[in-house]
């Protein structure tokens, strides 16, 4: 059964300012457990900020990542994807978009700013991983 946990930014406070770290701590806990993973961007500007904050948010963490759209996708770990970019399905989805991932994977990670439209959109996708049979998770940050 595929799962999705819904990581909801609350009373952490360097989340809160910059949700984009959370992505980058989820990023380097799937490399770290050997997980390839896509990162859903909601545009280009959120991908290229993603993908330069991964290289500095933690000196001691490197995680090989880059920008879909090249020849070896396949081989970077932790793939991060602006709309409009096609790429082979991987068993874990980092979802920041406002529609739920379509294609074939085990898991996917949500993460939801603490902005109560953003709470809005997670309701609607929770109701619809619901729908779709996925067991779901919900972790307090």
């Amino acid at each position: 059964m595929p799962r999705a946990d819904f990581y909801l930014i609350d009373s952490k406070p360097r989340f809160r300012e910059q949700p984009l770290l959370l992505v980058c701590e989820l990023a380097k806990k799937a490399f770290a457990t050997q997980q390839p993973a896509l990162i859903l961007c909601r545009d280009y500007a959120q991908a290229e900020a993603l993908d330069e904050l991964l290289w500095a948010f933690d000196d001691d963490a490197l995680i090989p990542h880059q920008l879909a759209g090249d020849d070896d996708d396949a081989d970077t770990a932790v793939l991060i994807v602006p709309p409009g970019i096609d790429t082979e399905d991987r068993p874990l989805v980092i979802n920041l978009r406002e529609s739920c991932p379509v294609g074939q994977y085990q898991r996917v990670l949500e993460v939801v700013a603490a902005e109560p439209a953003e709470r809005d959109g997670s309701r609607t996708r929770w109701r619809e991983y619901q729908r779709l049979g996925f067991e779901l998770h919900k972790n307090d940050m």
